[in-house]
């Protein structure tokens, strides 16, 4: 079952259950997926990395509201972004934990010969690459950061 064909049957599942914040989360991803196939253009399919990104995406779009309405003192709009992204974050592949990331991006730095903070965007490129979906950009720059330092 495609991401699309998913999301469509967990709308209704939503509508029946009167459940507006997964409601407002859904439709946010499907507004994506049509936006991303326009983009795309017709006849051509979607990947699922691409799936993938777009739904890194809504998940960082929200995190960072979160951190807006807290520092702005609005635990209400924080508490609604929180809810849509735990129903965001059901759709991404299982996310790598910090130690995971760490021992690749090791393997990493040890394959291209990296060794100071001037071949930081060689290997950020190929990280990106290679933890595509799978985990939080922000946590794998930071652990290259740390290690060619």
């Amino acid at each position: 079952m495609s991401l699309t064909e998913n999301i469509n049957d967990e709308i209704k599942k939503a509508m029946l259950a009167k459940n507006e914040a997964g409601l407002r989360a859904l439709r946010a991803i499907k507004s994506g997926l049509l936006l991303l196939k326009a983009e795309k253009g017709n006849g051509i399919e979607i990947t699922k990395e691409d799936e993938d990104k777009l739904l890194l995406k809504l998940v960082k779009q929200r995190k960072e509201s979160i951190e807006i309405y807290t520092v702005q003192g609005r635990a209400d709009l924080a508490k609604s972004e929180i809810e849509e992204v735990e129903v965001i974050e059901q759709f991404l592949p299982k996310q790598k934990g910090e130690e995971e990331i760490r021992a690749e991006v090791k393997k990493i730095i040890e394959t291209m010969g990296a060794s100071s903070l001037a071949d930081l965007g060689k290997v950020m490129g190929a990280a990106s690459k290679f933890f595509a979906g799978s985990a939080d950009n922000k946590m794998v720059s930071a652990i290259v950061k740390e290690l060619l330092s």
